[in-house]
């Protein structure tokens, strides 16, 4: 009986700690590649938001309202996406974190922007979705990729000393745009590009690929897509002895690219978000994540900044109507796991950028390199 009573004390005790919440729950979406072979992408992003909203909830949630999250599986699909708007559309949710893949992110969009929702891809890099206003309500927490694209010839010129190149990409949105534009930056800087090739992802044999490569000769090798097919392609590109360098995007920068890649993937160059671990707010969400057996990976500080710039935006408006969070997103700056963090009359992020990184002793490591002035 004295067990029973002490749990019933710990109930009210409970109860009256929580917080009191008025209203049906204000619900946000978190849009991405939560299963399949860009999980690694996705699944972060999704956790760093769950932490993000338990948080919130645990200080009285957003406008009095606990904060609900609708988390969908897009596979990092084009034809998933859709399905997967449409059903944030049918939860009725204020605004969506998300989508991870530029394909998907792209997609999605032309639903949101009929339904009037505003969406922030912690990871959606390609420079139309921004550029040609697909939706006046998008908004991104990591630079684009003609940013990227620049960064990655700079460094090809100025640190590689490359003096030839060929463009390989996986035809996507993101692969074929961001190897499009590296390509466009090496002509620019007089490097000669021998050779422009797509591929198929999910392919298991590159040999015809590895042999035009082989037949050029190129100094450097810029492929524009995800992890699964850079890991083999330069394993089988070493293994048939060619010694090209190879650079890529923020979508090979993942542990499962080096798990795969093992010793073939050592000096593998790759531009990806700035290395921001000796920020305060990073590295608790980081230890906070890593608690709970969980990694941030790629984007999941980008999606936890994303959500931070969401709520701080709806808290400011006093309200869920998306102009009026629109408004508060383009005239707030918020601290958040990526640093000071405002956005441009675009969407795009300001306060953050690219670095380029190295595979060194089966590691990523920052370079720290600086372009010419």
């Amino acid at each position: 009986m004295k067990s029973l009573l002490s749990l019933a004390w710990l109930g009210v005790f409970g109860v009256l700690l929580s917080p009191a919440f008025a209203g049906e729950p204000l619900k946000i979406g978190v849009a991405g590649s939560h299963s399949g072979d860009l999980a690694p992408y996705g699944l972060p992003a999704k956790h760093a938001v769950e932490l993000a909203v338990s948080e919130l909830n645990q200080k009285g949630g957003l406008l009095g309202r606990a904060v609900e999250l609708i988390a969908l599986d897009d596979v990092c699909k084009p034809e998933t996406a859709t399905n997967v708007a449409s059903k944030m559309v049918s939860e009725k949710v204020v605004a969506v974190i998300g989508h991870i893949c530029s394909s998907a992110t792209k997609a999605a969009l032309s639903i949101y922007r009929e339904a009037n929702i505003l969406v922030i891809s912690p990871s959606a890099t390609s420079p139309e979705l921004t550029l040609e206003h697909q939706n006046p309500l998008f908004f991104r927490t990591i630079p684009h990729d003609a940013r990227q694209a620049i960064l990655q010839a700079q460094f090809a010129v100025e640190a590689l000393k490359v003096k030839t190149a060929a463009v390989v990409h996986d035809k996507g949105d993101y692969g074929k745009g961001l190897a499009l534009l590296v390509e466009q930056e090496l002509r620019a800087r007089g490097v000669e590009v021998l050779l422009v090739e797509g591929v198929t992802p999910g392919a298991q044999d590159y040999s015809a690929l590895i042999r035009k490569i082989g037949r050029a000769n190129p100094d450097l090798i810029a492929y524009g897509g995800y992890h699964p097919e850079a890991s083999k392609i330069v394993a089988q590109a070493r293994k048939k002895g060619i010694k090209s360098l190879f650079i890529s995007g923020d979508g090979i920068k993942d542990p499962s690219f080096l798990k795969i890649g093992r010793q073939h993937a050592e000096g593998y160059y790759a531009t990806s978000p700035s290395d921001l671990s000796l920020h305060p707010l990073n590295q608790k969400v980081t230890d906070q994540l890593k608690a709970k057996g969980q990694v941030p990976g790629n984007f999941g500080l980008q999606a936890h900044a994303a959500f931070s710039a969401l709520a701080h935006a709806i808290e400011e408006a006093k309200s869920t109507d998306p102009q009026k969070i629109k408004a508060e997103l383009l005239r707030l700056t918020t601290q958040t796991t990526l640093g000071p963090i405002s956005f441009d009359a675009n969407g795009d992020l300001t306060g953050a950028g690219f670095a380029v990184y190295q595979v060194q002793k089966g590691e990523f490591v920052d370079l720290h390199f600086s372009p010419k002035p």
